[in-house]
C-alpha cells in the first residue's frame, strides 16, 4: 500500500494527516508544537502516526508541510542581518513608505522600523527610465564598494533593488554576479526574480522581506529534509506557499516569502474541497486554532486571491489567498484593561506554557480555560485521553483574574469572556464579506481547527450564516487540505496600456513570455506536459485610478471581442466591488499575470454508505454544559468517531473526537453526510 502524509505546524499543536491511497482512509495525529525547532515535533509525529498505523517509511510517496518559520521570523525579527543595494537617492524609501498611519484614529501607533538599518542601505550610481530604457549606466566600482562594505558587516543575506528594474533587470543582474563572485556565502535577493511589476516601495519590501527570510528558511528547510531522510522517507517533500497551492524545497529556498501564509492557505484549501464533496460551492472558512482564526470567502469553490496583503505589517506583493486573520484563538488570553473592560486576545498562551488547564505551567486565564469551565470542552482529558485536563486550575484563574475583578461569578465570567471572543471572529469575517460586497446569509459557514466547531453555530447565529459545516477530522483539515493542494507558481509583468485594438499583439506577446517562463519552472518540478495547467489574469482599472482590480483574461486575443469580453467582466468585477460601473471611461491594462499549475493525485476520500437515522449508539456520556438561555443542564455526549452516516442529533449535545470538540446548542441539530460531515442548522431533526 502508499500513503501520502501532510504536516501543518501551528502555533500551539502540529497536525499530521495520513491518508492511504488504495482504501481511502484517513488517520490523524495531533501533537505539541516545539517552538525552538518545528521539525522536532514533526519527526516526533510522523514516527508516532506511521507506527501506530503500521506503516513503514517507505511506503510514504508523498509529503507536503505546511510551514509557519517564514511567518513567526517576521512577526519576531528573528530574520538575518540584511543589507540593501539599490538606486543612488532611494535607500531611504523604506522608511518613506506610504505616508500612511497604521491606525487611523491612534496618533501614537509606530511604524515597524525597517527590516534593514539605514547603514546598511548602499547606493550603487545607476538609473533607468520608466520604460526600461538606460539613463545612467552601471557604475561597477560603486556596486564593488557596496558589497565590500556589507561583508566587512558581517550581514549574511543582501537584498538588490533597482528602479524600474521589472521593467529592464539587467543592472541588477550584473550586481547579482559580482555578489556571487565577491561574496559567494550571502542569500542573494533580486527584486525582478521576486516580483516583476511596479509600485517601487511594495516591490522594495517584499524584495527585502524576502532576503531577511531566507537564511533562517533555508536552514530550517535542510533541517526538516534531514528528518525526514532520517526517518526513513525516501521521497523528496513539497512546501505549502501563500497562493494555495505546493513548490519544491529548493523553489522555497529561493522565495520564502511565498510561505508566509503556507498554513492559514493550506486550511482555505482543505475547506473548499471537503464542501465540494458535500455539495457547497458558496463557503466562509473559519479556521480557528490556537493562537488566531483565518477566515476567508471562497465563492464558486475558488478562493478569493490578494496581492495586496501584509506579513508583520510589511507590505508583501505576491498573490496570497485573502486570509483575514485575528487574534482569537483557543489560547486567547482574557484581561481585563484599566477602564475595567473584559478584553480576549491578540496575545496567546501558545504551546509553552498553553493555557492553564492543560498544566504545564499557564498562568493566564484563556478561551480553552472558558470552554472547559463551561463543560463545552472534556474536564478530564482531550487529545483522545492523552492529555490531562485540569478542572480546579482553570476555575481558579478564572476567578481571581477575570470574574472577581468584575464582579461576575465564575461561570458568568467564562461565558463573557466567549461572548467577546466570538464578537472579535464575526468582525474578522464581516470584513472579506460585507464590507466587499457580499451578504454573508448566501455562504455556508466551514468550521474546523481544534476550537471553530466548539463556536462556530454561535458566530454563524451572529452573522446570519444558516449552516455550517464540521468536517470529518477538523482539528487537521489543514493537514488535509495540504494533500489537496496543486503545485502552483505566478508571475507577472507590470505592462500598462489602453484596453484597445491597437494594443493586441502587445497584449499577446507579454502573456507568451509569461507562459514560457510558467512552462518550463513547472518541467523543472517536474510535471507532466499533460498535467499543466496555466491561468491567465490582468489587475485592471478605470483610467485615472490609482488601484486595480485582477479580472480572469480570455485564453487567446485574437480580435477586439476578447477585449469586449475582458472590459465586460471588468465592469461586473468593479460594480460588485465599488458598487457601479462606468462603460465611458477608458480602461488600463496594468499587471498581467499567469498562474502555473501542476495538477497531483489528490487525496480521494471515500463515501459512508447512509445508514440508520439514530445515533444513540454513539453517545457515550453525559454531563452538565452551560448555554446561556437554559444554564447548566444535563447534556449527552457523542463520540464522533461512532457517528455513521444518516445519524441525525438534536441539540443540546456535544460532539468530541481527538482532534476537536463540536457543541450543537439546543434549537439546532446535526446530521452526518456521506463524508461523515456534520451539517448543523437551526431548527428540529425532521
Amino acid at each position: 500500500m502508499s500513503y501520502r502524509l501532510g504536516v501543518d505546524v501551528g502555533g500551539t499543536f502540529t497536525d499530521i494527516c495520513l491518508f492511504n491511497e488504495e482504501t481511502g482512509k484517513v488517520n490523524v495525529f495531533k501533537i505539541p508544537s516545539t517552538p525552538t525547532d518545528p521539525s522536532e515535533a514533526i519527526a516526533h509525529g510522523i514516527k508516532a502516526i506511521l507506527e501506530n498505523n503500521s506503516v513503514s517509511p517507505n511506503q510514504v510517496v508523498y509529503l507536503v508541510h505546511g510551514t509557519t518559520v517564514a511567518t513567526n521570523a517576521a512577526i519576531e525579527h528573528t530574520g538575518a542581518s540584511t543589507g540593501l543595494i539599490t538606486t543612488k537617492g532611494f535607500k531611504d524609501l523604506l522608511e518613506l513608505a506610504r505616508q500612511k498611519r497604521p491606525d487611523l484614529y491612534n496618533l501614537f501607533v509606530d511604524k515597524p522600523d525597517p527590516l534593514v538599518p539605514r547603514h546598511l542601505r548602499k547606493e550603487v550610481k545607476e538609473r533607468l527610465q520608466y520604460d526600461g530604457s538606460i539613463l545612467i549606466s552601471l557604475e561597477m566600482e560603486s556596486v564593488i564598494q557596496a558589497i565590500e562594505d556589507l561583508k566587512k558587516e558581517g550581514v549574511h543575506s543582501i537584498a538588490v533593488c533597482l528602479l524600474h528594474s521589472y521593467v529592464n533587470p539587467v543592472h541588477e543582474q550584473k550586481i547579482k554576479e559580482v555578489i556571487k563572485s565577491k561574496f559567494p556565502e550571502a542569500y542573494i535577493s533580486v527584486s525582478h526574480e521576486v516580483i516583476s511589476e511596479y509600485r517601487e516601495y511594495e516591490r522594495l519590501t517584499t524584495t527585502v522581506l524576502n532576503a531577511y527570510l531566507g537564511p533562517k528558511v533555508s536552514q530550517y528547510m535542510s533541517n526538516f529534509k534531514d528528518r525526514i531522510k532520517q526517518l526513513g522517507i525516501k521521497q523528496a517533500p513539497y512546501i505549502n506557499q501563500s497562493n494555495g497551492g505546493v513548490m519544491s524545497i529548493e523553489a522555497a529556498r529561493n522565495n520564502p516569502v511565498k510561505t508566509a501564509l503556507s498554513g492559514p492557505s493550506a486550511g482555505v484549501v482543505g475547506g473548499a474541497y471537503v464542501a465540494s464533496l458535500a455539495g457547497f460551492q458558496d463557503i466562509i472558512t473559519f479556521d480557528m486554532g490556537g493562537t488566531s482564526t483565518d477566515v476567508c470567502l471562497i465563492q464558486k469553490l475558488t478562493p478569493q486571491v490578494s496581492t495586496e496583503k501584509t506579513v508583520a505589517d510589511y507590505p508583501v506583493r505576491i498573490p496570497m489567498i485573502d486570509v483575514n486573520a485575528v487574534g482569537a484563538g483557543g489560547g486567547s488570553i482574557a484581561w481585563i484593561d484599566s477602564g475595567g473592560a473584559l478584553k480576549v486576545g491578540p496575545h496567546s498562551a501558545g504551546a509553552e506554557p498553553g493555557p492553564v488547564c492543560y498544566g504545564k505551567g499557564g498562568t493566564e486565564p484563556t478561551v480553552t480555560d472558558a470552554n472547559v469551565v463551561l463543560g463545552r470542552l472534556n474536564q478530564e482529558t482531550i487529545l483522545g485521553g492523552r492529555m490531562k485536563v485540569d478542572l480546579p486550575s482553570a476555575r481558579k484563574v478564572l476567578r481571581e483574574k477575570i470574574a472577581d475583578l468584575i464582579n461576575l461569578n465564575i461561570i458568568q465570567a467564562a461565558d463573557s469572556i466567549l461572548k467577546v471572543v466570538i464578537s472579535n471572529m464575526v468582525r474578522a469575517i464581516r470584513v472579506i464579506s460585507v464590507e466587499r460586497g457580499y451578504d454573508p446569509r448566501d455562504f455556508t459557514l466551514v468550521a474546523f481547527g481544534g476550537a471553530g466547531p466548539l463556536h462556530a453555530t454561535y458566530v454563524a447565529k451572529e452573522i446570519g450564516i444558516k449552516k455550517i459545516l464540521i468536517p470529518e477530522n477538523p482539528g487537521i483539515l489543514c493537514a488535509l487540505g495540504l494533500l489537496a493542494s496543486d503545485i502552483k507558481a505566478d508571475y507577472v509583468q507590470t505592462h500598462i496600456m489602453e484596453n484597445c485594438c491597437k494594443n493586441l499583439n502587445s497584449i499577446k506577446e507579454t502573456f507568451i513570455q509569461l507562459e514560457q517562463e510558467a512552462v518550463q519552472w513547472l518541467s523543472q518540478q517536474e510535471v507532466p506536459p499533460e498535467k499543466q495547467i496555466l491561468q491567465r489574469f490582468i489587475d485592471m482599472r478605470y483610467e485615472g485610478q490609482n488601484y486595480e482590480l485582477a479580472v480572469s483574461a480570455p485564453a487567446s486575443f485574437d480580435d477586439e471581442e476578447a477585449l469586449s469580453l475582458l472590459a465586460e467582466n471588468f465592469h461586473i468585477e468593479h460594480e460588485r466591488a465599488y458598487g457601479y460601473r462606468n462603460e465611458k471611461a477608458p480602461i488600463q491594462l496594468v499587471n498581467f499575470r499567469v498562474s502555473a499549475i501542476g495538477i497531483v493525485s489528490k487525496a480521494e476520500v471515500k463515501k459512508d454508505e447512509m445508514e440508520s437515522e439514530n445515533a444513540e449508539n454513539a453517545q457515550v456520556q453525559e454531563r452538565k454544559v452551560f448555554f446561556e438561555k437554559e444554564g447548566l443542564i444535563q447534556t449527552p455526549i457523542y463520540a464522533r468517531g461512532l457517528l455513521r452516516a444518516g445519524n441525525k442529533i438534536m441539540g443540546p449535545a456535544v460532539i468530541e473526537q481527538m482532534d476537536s470538540t463540536v457543541v450543537i446548542p439546543p434549537g439546532y441539530y446535526g446530521s452526518i453526510d456521506f463524508y461523515r460531515n456534520i451539517i448543523i442548522q437551526e431548527g428540529s431533526v425532521r
